[in-house]
């Protein structure tokens, strides 16, 4: 085996193999349509993934996955693989080691991905083939390999992550030790049938994390966390900000008497303790519905929104002070302290121009407050997240302002609101900003370019206005890009020929066709 050892700072995925050297704990055999023809499912196609996972008895857990992350309006947004979110969680965390069970190459894209991103921690894998898949060997394999990784002198926790074919397949991590010499075990499903987009993985994690260390607080003494116990009464921040977000809003509640707890999902285990002994819960990111039942079920208050512009700002302080028990008085203090900073902010920096906007991190809706705010023509906003309660006040006031708000939006509603609204800028995911490029309309990716930047309060008042206005000023150099490349075709004539290629859309008809056919070849050999 490779120790997943917290000092190893390669990029590189660990293959965990062990032998069997603790007691068995059988699994229930898998339903054998998960495994698939070529043994390992992964083509067998969304239902029939859902409908052997029912049969192996994961109905439950799906049916909580249901009703925290509805699909509709339609089925899935286009995104990532979900568990890049729960894994950006675990390798995020402090000593913390995390094991994924799924295909090699599930696993290889996903590491790949999370390397891509910062990660430099090393990701645990265990392999398994048909055999030990049908067998129930597998589960075997992740229970000693759980045992080799329970070192309390390296980690405090290990997340052990079933992808889609171990959740199909039923590999039952909920029969894993709670706990191995002081070490918590967490074993989550996160198959792409059943969690929608991996923020939404995000909250499968750091809810599962919530639930226990609530137990953990519930039966006697906890850690402190490694900065010390407040002094005031906290507000947890739910949802991954920008790192000077916290501070601002730390300055925002100070006027108050409180103070900013830890963000959720956190970086270290102890803070979760802290997380949790909060006077409220602020949801930011609006869609953490397993981690919002934790916290309500520790008697925390939740309130929706974020301080953001001077509308959004005036009426998160006032919702926090209610559900802090902040006199009047004080919430009137903040407010007159930070309002007119923030309205002379967004009076400096002014934003004109018509935007569309869509993204799938969660902060779409509070992006395009503050855009608004700051005097841009925002037509649409599209999420990839579902509506909650908790972004009620967002969408109302964006609807208030003739914005039209899109929860669970695909891309094909993305390109109509661009096409329809024709903006000055498109602010979205890659095949939006490709889309607008390719029509000389200027865009910007929201993960990397929009919410990558402070939002909340006064640092986050004009944080927008350079970036945006910058990028609408580069309008005529794609005109000039147009021109120059008039003429060198597109689609199937994309380039300079000598002759032009001749387009068979016959040939593509055709091969749909046949496609379409073995499709139904395979299903009917399925059911036999």
């Amino acid at each position: 085996m490779t120790a997943l050892d917290e000092k190893n700072q390669d990029s590189a995925t660990a293959t965990v193999e062990t032998p069997a050297e603790t007691g068995s704990c059988a699994a229930p055999a898998p339903a054998a349509g998960a495994t698939g023809a070529d043994g390992l499912g992964c083509h067998a196609g969304k239902e029939e993934l859902h409908r052997a996972a029912v049969a192996a008895g994961k109905s439950e857990t799906l049916e909580q996955y249901a009703a925290d992350y509805p699909m509709g309006p339609h089925d899935q947004p286009q995104s990532m693989c979900p568990a890049f979110g729960s894994l950006r969680v675990g390798l995020r965390m402090r000593r913390t080691a995390t094991v994924l069970s799924g295909s090699a190459c599930c696993v290889y894209g996903l590491t790949f991905t999370s390397h891509f991103y910062g990660a430099r921690r090393t990701v645990g894998y265990v392999p398994f083939n048909s055999e030990t898949l049908v067998t129930g060997k597998l589960f075997e394999d992740i229970r000693d390999a759980v045992y080799k990784l329970a070192d309390p002198e390296l980690y405090d926790t290990v997340v052990v992550t079933n992808l889609c074919v171990p959740t199909a397949s039923g590999v039952p991590l909920q029969l894993l030790p709670k706990e191995i010499n002081g070490v918590r075990i967490i074993g989550i499903d996160v198959p792409g049938f059943g969690v929608p987009t991996h923020a939404e993985a995000k909250d499968v994690l750091a809810g599962a994390m919530l639930k226990y260390a609530r137990g953990e607080a519930e039966h006697g003494p906890v850690q402190a966390p490694r900065g010390g116990v407040s002094m005031k009464p906290t507000v947890t921040m739910l949802g991954e900000m920008f790192p000077a977000d916290p501070m601002s809003i730390g300055a925002l509640l100070e006027p108050m008497g409180l103070a900013c707890g830890p963000v959720v999902p956190t970086r270290e285990w102890r803070e979760l303790y802290g997380a949790l002994d909060c006077a409220a819960v602020a949801a930011i990111h609006p869609f953490y519905t397993a981690s919002i039942r934790e916290f309500q079920a520790a008697g925390r208050k939740v309130v929706g929104s974020a301080p953001v512009g001077l509308d959004g700002t005036a009426a998160w302080l006032e919702a926090i002070g209610e559900a802090c028990g902040v006199g009047a008085k004080n919430i009137e203090a903040a407010k007159a302290k930070f309002l007119p900073a923030i309205r002379g902010a967004l009076s400096s920096k002014p934003i004109k121009g018509r935007i569309t906007m869509s993204g799938y991190e969660g902060s779409e809706l509070i992006v395009a407050r503050l855009l608004v705010e700051s005097g841009a023509d925002v037509r649409y906003v599209g999420t990839a997240c579902p509506q909650t309660r908790w972004s009620d006040a967002d969408r109302e006031w964006l609807e208030a302002k003739g914005v039209k708000v899109q929860y669970r939006a695909s891309l094909e509603q993305d390109l109509a609101a661009y096409a329809e609204f024709k903006p000055d800028l498109a602010i979205g995911t890659t095949p939006v900003v490709q889309k607008a490029k390719e029509n000389s309309t200027p865009s910007l990716y929201f993960t990397n370019l929009i919410s990558a930047r402070p939002l909340m309060g006064v640092a986050g008042a004009g944080s927008l206005a350079q970036v945006i206005n910058a990028a609408m000023a580069g309008k005529e150099r794609f005109d000039t890009m147009t021109d120059f490349f008039e003429g060198v075709g597109t689609g199937h004539a994309t380039g300079v020929w000598e002759d032009m290629p001749t387009d068979r859309p016959e040939f593509r008809a055709e091969y749909k066709r046949r496609m379409e056919k073995e499709a139904k070849k395979r299903k009917a050999e399925e059911m036999l």
